[in-house]
Parts: structure tokens; sequence; C-alpha cells
């Protein structure tokens, strides 16, 4: 007897390893799909990448920052030409 329920809890625990391998490639297959129909209708709806997206943010901040370089330049350069300016009505 003891022979013969060892046998059937191989049987149920080797059953039971076999289901669980099923239940992971379920799983697997599942993900798979999931991820597949997820990327079709976020390329369908016209979503940009992560990639894409911090790409253009930093060209944005770089754009931003020179823009800025620029503005405090030429308020430098209008500065340097209302000065002879002044003096010259001064001196009038």
């Amino acid at each position: 007897m003891t022979q013969t329920s060892n046998r059937i809890f191989d049987e149920m625990a080797r059953l039971m390893n076999d289901a669980a391998g099923v239940a992971q490639g379920v799983r697997r297959e599942f993900d798979t799909l999931f991820r597949a129909q997820a990327e079709r209708i976020l390329r369908d709806l016209d979503v940009v990448q992560r990639e894409e997206f911090e790409a253009v943010k930093e060209m944005a901040r770089l754009a931003r920052e020179e823009n800025e370089a620029l503005k405090a330049r030429i308020a430098a350069l209008e500065g340097k030409a209302d000065k002879p300016t002044k003096k010259g009505k001064d001196a009038d």
C-alpha cells in the first residue's frame, strides 16, 4: 500500500508540475499577445514613443537656452547703441 500511495503522489506531483509549466506558457503567450495588441493600438493612435519625446524635449530646452542667450546679447547691444546717442544729445 505504501508503494501504491507513493506512486499516486508521484504521479500527482508530476501532473501538477506539468500543469504549472503549461500555465506559465499560457501566461507568456498572453503577455506577448497583449503587448502586440497594445503596441498596435498605440501606433494607430499615432502616439509618440518615449525616446522621441525625450529627444524633442531636450531640443526644446536647448532652443530656450539659446533664445535667452540671444535676448541677453541683443539687450546688451541695444544698451551700447543707446549710450552714444544719449551722450550726443547731452552735448548739444
